[in-house]
């Protein structure tokens, strides 16, 4: 599918007020963010590693997916997910709204074209959260997306982590656990890889690769031309 990003002044109005959350001020610049992916074996901490960046570095935004599943303790609409039915989602699929979709365990995830484009045109990197399945769809429609894959320390750690977290039931936990083999040996087609084995050094991981991301030489090239032509 060819993903084409433009939107019209009535689709603009209404993804500025949906996607960007409320007292977050597009920034003032012509220069577009960078995509970044970020994908991990459930349990891994990537839901709590993003939610830390984006909250010390208000530079840097997350795509909020739309998803069909129930909203979890503490989660809230727009904010952590847009929880829609499936008969929307199914409808937002046949209008070609989604830049990747997948069914995970039974329930519908999704990152939206225009949530996307609003946030990267007003200067914010986006980081968007997905599995690996989505992960390759963005990937293909755009190769010049950063791939980050969070690791964790051990699968012994990973089960501890799946069971404390106490969301889902035995059943699910088992599932998770063996999908997350084939899910770890797809960090080899990212670009970077991350532990997640201290919160808070993994964090400072993530935030040098956005970081490093914006001094290579195409992020930097139109610096140069006006450098160039003003000399």
């Amino acid at each position: 599918r060819t993903v084409r990003f433009s939107l019209s002044p009535l689709v603009s109005i209404r993804y500025n007020s949906l996607y960007f959350p409320t007292g977050a001020t597009p920034m003032k610049t012509t220069k577009p963010g960078s995509i970044f992916i970020i994908s991990a074996a459930s349990g891994t901490g990537k839901t709590t590693l993003v939610s830390r960046v984006i909250a010390n570095h208000p530079e840097i935004r997350v795509s909020v997916s739309h998803t069909t599943r129930a909203p979890r303790g503490g989660e809230i609409p727009g904010q952590h997910y847009h929880f829609i039915d499936p008969t929307k989602f199914e409808q937002l699929i046949s209008e070609g709204a989604f830049l990747e979709y997948a069914m995970v365990y039974g329930n519908y995830y999704g990152t939206s074209i225009e949530g996307v484009k609003m946030l990267q045109d007003s200067g914010f990197d986006v980081i968007l959260e997905i599995d690996v399945q989505g992960a390759q769809q963005v990937r293909r429609n755009l190769p010049e997306a950063v791939g980050i894959f969070i690791l964790p320390p051990s699968f012994q750690v990973l089960a501890e982590r799946l069971h404390g977290r106490g969301t889902d039931e035995p059943e699910v936990i088992e599932k998770r656990l063996n999908k997350a083999r084939s899910e770890i040996e797809q960090s080899l087609l990212f670009d970077y890889v991350v532990v997640n084995d201290d919160l808070v050094q993994a964090e400072m991981d993530l935030v040098h690769i956005i970081k490093s991301h914006r001094l290579t030489q195409p992020q930097q090239q139109r610096f140069i031309e006006n450098l160039l032509e003003n000399s």
